[in-house]
């Protein structure tokens, strides 16, 4: 005979636990029936046998862990916990001690008040917790505490006795506020669908309307919602009202002027800042952001910036960006950097060649200048022409170097070996800007008793010390209009013990301290960090367009055969030298007979000696006159026909977003580092921001106060959520308007829910 299983006796409204079990709980306390006997009964305030109930349950294997879970609103690993202690300590394991601290809490009700009234007034955890005398963390539980309480979400001290089930959120769980009525509690509809912009778009099609304008529609957990965090960065940047100025006429079209370079920016912030990238976004997901339906798709985003490029206008808005980034920065302009990046090609195009430092040798490649400030953040770029020179490219910025930093500001120019020359350095100084720059060359070493310690505190707080000399050098000047003059400048000499050498810096700097020079002078890589940093997140050396033109015919390069020539120069005269050296050794052993013995050196037998040096020295002189008549230099058309040139005004307009972009990173970090009480800031700031930037979060517009709230999901850790929370306050604080609207930008962060526990 088959077991068959007794019949369920128990109570009307039990609630099952696995097959052989039921539970009841009510006002009075609770209540296990197993196989319909009664097995466990507690009352209501004796969370001891309740715990037992639980974990005898799993022990007679009446259900498994999760499904007593579940009937007693617990996560499993309670009941896991429960079972363990029960083994070792009996009953007596189950009743527990009161969690947390043993004395009593520091959080009063006064200080809970006061550190309300003081995050409401816009303070930063740092200084709360100095004037309430209570940690960060703390505060973070007072104010989470009240989040809970004003957002109606439980706290660890609640209790589940029953849990219910809780519908699966969708756009239709509540109905869409009106426009103009915010959003009631902050409650907001689960990824709601944006505004159907169909009709905008068929009159865009007939080029009817200008844009369309963003209209957000109220949405909570929107994906790439932390993208909100860049504006108020992205305006300080200008690069949409430069763009404005320097793209007056933009074509009608569904998407705007403002709404392509946010979305080129935000894009480039997720990763993908080439125009392929938008395959790997979300489409719907960034229009929400956007304030549109969807994100344009790569072939508008081409179109657009294909309209611009046409205009050839992007040096001069990359010049308005720098001169707007200099207002606000000025104390960033005491140094700026100056370098050159060369960006290898691989493509079949017949591209000038260039030496490439990265590889080592000559390869198809374009040249940038790139203008820096004191902290490595990019300011300028201007195309080079092919295998130009540091010194010549500097000569042509001083012009734009000066109309960026104003008529009256001296600064100091700091470069590498690559722009050596003291005609350049006096044409520096004459034009009214400082040098900082290593020596070049072999040069005489300082003798050891010029050394002393000097010392030097930088803008984070650490203390340098180098072992420096100070001394005067004077230049000569070998070319340009003032050659065969003499330069003064200033030597700072340093000894590098790991090498065994000396390392001279010059520069024309007098009011600043050897160790000052010196520091400025090791902080030129901070542009090369920013090289580094742009080709990992920002697609620095991508190829952002496969267009290409002739290069010009007329443009003047050096001429291949002109080495060749040289070449037989130099063969001319070490075959001269061997045959001197060949002569002498014959005329010697001529003119020196062994004892006893007699020579006569007559006409005939010195030519026959010298016949070789003849021959040689007419070669010379026939190589000399060959290689003077092969001019240095010819027109492109006559060394390379045929020769194309990259297209570089779209590479501009993608170097003008790549920089905001980067600048906009660099604020929010800076920001956590400065603002934020932040331990590991230092370290993790910028892996902060790009976890931030592609977090969720709620959209909630509200047209009667004209703002427009993002409030953002809590990130994995406690630590992180506060940080970025700090951040929003500062945020606040610019009161910043989204790009097209008159909504004001507000940000909040949720608070980090406590795990529901069963005391």
């Amino acid at each position: 005979m088959t077991a068959q299983p007794p019949l369920p006796l128990v109570p009307d409204g039990a609630r099952p636990i696995g097959m052989a079990a039921a539970i009841v709980e009510d006002d009075d306390g609770g209540r296990v029936f197993v196989h319909g006997n009664l097995a466990f009964a507690w009352d209501a305030a004796d969370s001891a046998t309740r715990r037992f109930a639980a974990a005898s349950l799993t022990r007679i294997k009446a259900a498994t862990q999760f499904e007593v879970a579940h009937a007693f609103g617990v996560k499993p690993a309670s009941v896991r916990r429960w079972e363990a202690q029960l083994a070792d300590s009996g009953v007596a394991g189950l009743l527990g001690e009161r969690k947390g601290p043993k004395h009593k809490s520091k959080l009063t009700d006064d200080t809970v008040a006061a550190i309300r009234r003081l995050r409401e007034g816009g303070a930063t955890y740092r200084s709360i917790a100095a004037e309430t005398g209570v940690s960060a963390g703390s505060i973070r539980t007072a104010l989470t505490d009240i989040d809970a309480e004003k957002s109606g979400t439980t706290t660890a001290s609640d209790v589940l006795p029953e849990p219910e089930p809780v519908p699966e959120p969708t756009s239709d769980a509540s109905p869409e506020p009106e426009p103009g009525s915010g959003s009631a509690g902050g409650r907001v509809p689960v990824l709601a669908d944006p505004v159907d912009r169909t009709g905008e778009r068929v009159l865009a099609a007939f080029g009817m309307i200008a844009s369309a304008p963003p209209v957000f529609t109220g949405c909570a957990r929107a994906p790439l919602a932390g993208l909100f965090l860049a504006v108020p960065a992205l305006a300080a940047t200008g690069l949409i009202e430069c763009a404005h100025d320097a793209y007056p006429s933009f074509p009608n079209g569904f998407y705007s002027l403002d709404t392509m370079l946010c979305e080129a920016v935000f894009r480039a912030l997720l990763g993908e800042s080439r125009a392929e990238g938008a395959t790997r976004i979300d489409p719907v997901a960034l229009g929400r952001v956007l304030g549109l339906d969807r994100a344009p798709e790569v072939k508008t985003i081409r179109r657009k910036i294909g309209y611009l490029a046409q205009a050839a206008q992007a040096g001069d808005w990359i010049a308005a960006m720098a001169r707007r980034h200099a207002d606000a920065r000025p104390d960033q302009l005491g140094v700026l950097y100056v370098d050159g990046h060369v960006r290898a090609y691989q493509g079949t195009r017949k591209i000038a060649k260039t030496h490439v430092p990265r590889l080592k040798f000559p390869a198809p490649a374009t040249v940038e200048t790139w203008v820096c400030d004191a902290a490595g953040d990019p300011l300028l770029v201007v195309m080079a022409e092919p295998a130009a020179a540091l010194t010549s490219e500097l000569r042509r910025l001083i012009p734009q170097l000066r109309a960026m930093v104003g008529d009256q500001r001296r600064v100091l120019v700091g470069f590498d070996r690559g722009g050596w020359s003291p005609a350049l350095f006096a044409d520096l100084d004459a034009a009214g800007f400082d040098t900082l720059t290593w020596r070049k060359g072999i040069t005489a070493d300082i003798h050891e008793t010029s050394f002393h310690e000097h010392t030097r505190t930088d803008e984070h707080g650490r203390t340098h010390t180098y072992r420096l000399a100070d001394t005067p050098v004077e230049l000569a000047i070998g070319d340009g209009p003032r050659k065969g003059e003499v330069f003064a400048m200033r030597q700072i000499s340093l000894h590098d013990r790991a090498r065994s050498r000396q390392l001279h810096i010059l520069t024309t700097r007098r009011d600043l301290s050897a160790a000052e020079i010196r520091y400025r002078m090791g902080s030129r890589w901070r542009q090369e960090n920013h090289y580094r940093y742009a080709r990992m997140h920002f697609d620095l050396d991508s190829h952002d367009t496969y267009r290409c033109g002739d290069d010009d015919p007329h443009r003047m390069v050096p001429n291949p055969a002109k080495k060749p020539a040289y070449q037989q120069v130099e063969k001319a005269r070490r075959a001269l030298q061997h045959a001197e050296t060949v002569a002498d050794r014959e005329l010697l052993a001529a003119s020196s007979p062994p004892p006893g013995a007699t020579t006569v050196l007559t006409n005939d037998v010195i030519d026959t000696i010298n016949a070789d040096v003849h021959a040689a020295e007419t070669a010379l002189d026939a190589a000399l006159d060959t290689h003077k008549a092969i001019p240095a230099r010819l027109p492109l058309s006559q060394v390379k026909p045929g020769q194309q040139a990259l297209d570089t005004e779209t590479k501009l307009i993608h170097h003008a977003i790549r920089i905001a972009a980067f600048n906009t990173a660099q604020a929010l970090a800076r920001t956590i580092v400065t603002d934020t009480g932040y331990t590991r800031a230092d370290d993790e700031a910028h892996t902060l921001i790009r976890t931030a930037l592609a977090g969720t979060g709620d959209i909630i517009p509200d047209h009667d106060t004209g703002t427009l709230h993002i409030r953002l999901d809590p990130l994995p850790a406690p630590r992180h959520t506060a940080a970025i929370d700090e951040l929003c306050t500062t945020l606040n604080d610019t009161n910043t308007t989204y790009p097209g609207t008159t909504l004001t930008m507000r940000y909040s962060t949720k608070p980090h829910r406590r795990p529901h526990t069963n005391s």
